[in-house]
């Protein structure tokens, strides 16, 4: 009767007091190839993979010719011991005396080499990958520093709805559905629904999905991604710059600490995330902006978006994320808070990753006084009506306040040093494809 060893994963196996012991693994085959009457399983679960070698002398006929039969992604549950060995990845092994198959995978259908379009069809397969299995890692620290950072710092998590009457960043990018016997939207932001927020907890974050319906379809667009946000009562821009940075630098420390396999598994450089870590950032308002570009030879003039290219070109001067503030009032939001002495520019902000890779944050000070805020509504052609429950917040104890908003996807993009944002996400979403 064989004894049952406790379950182990795979790094737990990778100590040097584990050699010796008995054990037991469950996972799926990552590569298997037959040697005589050899049978080398690399066996892979969340943690890792591991050389896993069964003999027919020890296991039998009938365990070897079921194990010999298995293709890539057969789920096994092997019992064997732990044994160095430098020549297996890792260095150590299992040396297998039981296993049990659980569900058989025959002709799995990626085999190494197809294209992007193939692996976006087959993305429930794909995402076992060992290349976006680290990248959810990743992702996982990044949401959770950005949860701990928050807490540790006396903000209130809050929940607010992804359907919304109304729009926040434009009617141009909203997906219209019908709710009931009413049109409603699926939510760009949750930033109006935490502005009412302040008045009661004054100090609030929430991280929901988002959805823009952009024609864009670049490296740098989703259209459904996760949204982090933030909104307090009585923060300036400057407050609120304050707290980007140290968000930011928060995330990326604790990655740097707890994702140092998985960076160096994808080769990352990780001179600019160690630079990043260091606060506060440089800073540099729209105007500069737009000088840098011209001298760079970019075709730009002042009152023009920046773009991703615009963006990229301005990242080449900076080392670590940087600040762009006051941005002309015509390319940006209706809440936004003109600045005092110069009402052509608004108290925001974007803050931009460095390598390329563009901007992470979008952010700024909130127009607080209710008539101000009536007219740029008016002067955007929106219905008044449908803002009349986020005007009442400036009618009833109105407080200068301050927010920004994460995009989660394009903070991991940059940490893991993608080339394209579809895989910071499990089950990618852009303009013409949804499956699966």
């Amino acid at each position: 009767m064989l004894s049952s060893p406790r379950y182990i994963y795979v790094k737990d196996a990778y100590r040097d007091e584990m050699v010796g012991k008995e054990v037991r693994l469950r996972g799926w085959v990552y590569r298997h190839r037959v040697v005589g009457n050899k049978i080398f399983v690399v066996l892979r679960d969340p943690t890792g993979i591991i050389q896993c070698v069964l003999d027919r002398s020890i296991v039998g006929d009938e365990v070897f010719d079921e194990v010999e039969r298995l293709g890539i992604e057969s789920s096994i549950e092997v019992r064997g011991m732990v044994r160095k060995e430098p020549r297996a990845p890792g260095g150590y092994e299992i040396h297998v005396r039981y296993a049990k198959v659980y569900g058989v995978s025959r002709d799995f259908p990626i085999k190494g080499g197809e294209g992007i379009d193939y692996l976006l069809d087959n993305r429930h397969l794909w995402i076992r990958s060992r290349k976006l299995t680290t990248i959810m890692k990743i992702k996982h620290s990044v949401l959770e520093a950005g949860r701990e950072y928050f807490l540790r710092n006396g903000w209130w998590e809050v929940t607010p709805p992804i359907l919304t009457a109304s729009a926040c960043e434009g009617g141009a990018t909203l997906f219209e559905l019908k709710y009931f016997e009413r049109k409603a939207y699926l939510s760009q932001s949750a930033q109006l629904y935490l502005e009412a927020l302040i008045y009661s907890l004054e100090k609030v974050w929430s991280l929901t999905p988002s959805f823009r319906a952009e024609k864009s379809r670049t490296r740098r667009h989703l259209a459904e991604y996760w949204h982090l946000e933030a909104e307090a009562a009585w923060y300036t821009m400057d407050d609120m710059m304050k707290v980007s940075e140290e968000l930011v630098a928060y995330i990326v420390s604790k990655v740097l600490e707890k994702n140092k396999n998985e960076l160096e598994f994808l080769k990352r450089d990780l001179t600019i995330l160690k630079n990043a870590v260091e606060t506060p950032y440089p800073r540099i308002e729209y105007d500069e902006a737009i000088e840098i570009l011209q001298k760079r030879g970019v075709a730009i003039e002042w009152g023009d978006d920046l773009g991703a290219d615009e963006e990229r070109e301005l990242t080449k001067e900076f080392d670590r994320p940087f600040f762009i503030t006051h941005f002309p009032r015509e390319i940006k939001s209706f809440y936004m808070k003109l600045d005092r002495d110069r009402p052509d520019v608004v108290l925001g902000f974007d803050l931009l990753a460095p390598e390329g890779y563009g901007e992470i944050i979008g952010g700024g000070e909130r127009e607080d006084d209710y008539n101000k805020l009536l007219q740029r509504i008016i002067d955007e052609g929106y219905t008044v009506d449908d803002y009349k429950w986020y005007l009442d917040l400036r009618k009833y104890g109105s407080v200068p306040h301050s927010g920004f908003g994460l995009g989660v996807e394009r903070v991991v993009m940059w940490i893991a040093g993608l080339d394209h944002i579809r895989d910071a996400i499990p089950f990618p979403r852009f303009r013409g494809r949804i499956y699966p």
